[in-house]
């Protein structure tokens, strides 16, 4: 089976990567393909896969095919790829708001298998969040073998494809938002005397650990809360002066103009 990326960016090498340290393929089994040389023998030196700059030489070869660049640039990618794909190749776009039925109406054969997915950046760690939806002419089993490569780089389910935006909103950009938690905590612990190297770690490992205890006790995030709150205690008080701020709501609000955006793209 002959694995292709078109678009080599940190995506798709994160994909690359976890597919390779799970034992999920052969580096002899990986092509990719890229705008730039620069980039093609960058990625060829670290995975040592092959790697080229024609597009079509990738999709002619594929038996799973990844669609990796940005979605402004799928109009020219497929157009250049769209009669060099075998019939019975499955393809995966990776892009936000590109729907099913865009995928089918810029390729023009219906006989095509397409897959859409959003996976996120914390792939690149291994601990990566991927939701998967799969177009009518994907079989179950199709689908299954998708999903056991996507989840050697972190967890992927299945979602019915009206809530993808929602993916982009709720997992696909999230670590954006996580950074800006992490930076935040960092900073005034830093304004409160902490070095800033530690600062990090200490805010980093934190959010880990909290987001381990969600989904390994299977508790409520609210009873989760609750437990670290004791009567009269420090963390009562931060936890007021987050609701007087609005935490909730800002994140609501955040996630919210996410999703508009995806579904507008």
């Amino acid at each position: 089976m002959k694995i292709g990326f078109i678009g080599l960016g940190n995506m798709a090498t994160a994909m690359i990567g976890g597919m390779l340290q799970k034992g999920m393929a052969k580096s002899e089994d990986i092509i990719g393909s890229s705008k730039t040389e620069t980039t093609a023998e960058k990625v060829k030196t670290k995975f040592n896969i092959n790697t080229t700059t024609d597009n079509t030489a990738v999709a002619e070869q594929a038996d799973i095919l990844f669609l990796a660049v940005k979605p402004i640039f799928f109009p020219e990618v497929i157009a250049g790829i769209k009669d060099a794909v075998k019939a019975d190749t499955l393809i995966i776009s990776i892009a936000a708001g590109r729907k099913l039925q865009y995928l089918k109406d810029a390729f023009g054969r219906p006989e095509l298998k397409l897959i859409r997915c959003m996976p996120n950046t914390p792939a690149l760690v291994l601990e990566g969040c991927t939701g998967v939806c799969a177009g009518e002419n994907v079989t179950e089993e199709e689908t299954e073998q998708v999903l056991s490569l996507l989840r050697s780089f972190g967890i992927a389910s299945v979602v019915p494809e009206r809530l993808m935006d929602v993916v982009v909103g709720v997992s696909g950009s999230s670590p954006a938002y996580v950074f800006m938690f992490i930076e935040a905590m960092a900073d005034e612990a830093v304004a409160a005397g902490m070095p800033r190297k530690q600062a990090y770690e200490f805010a980093a490992q934190s959010v880990l650990g909290s987001a381990k205890m969600v989904l390994e006790t299977g508790k409520h995030p609210g009873e989760l809360k609750d437990m670290v709150c004791s009567p009269g205690g420090t963390t009562i008080q931060a936890v007021k002066v987050l609701e007087e701020k609005g935490m909730r709501a800002a994140v609501m609000d955040a996630m919210d103009a996410c999703i508009e955006k995806s579904k507008c793209m």
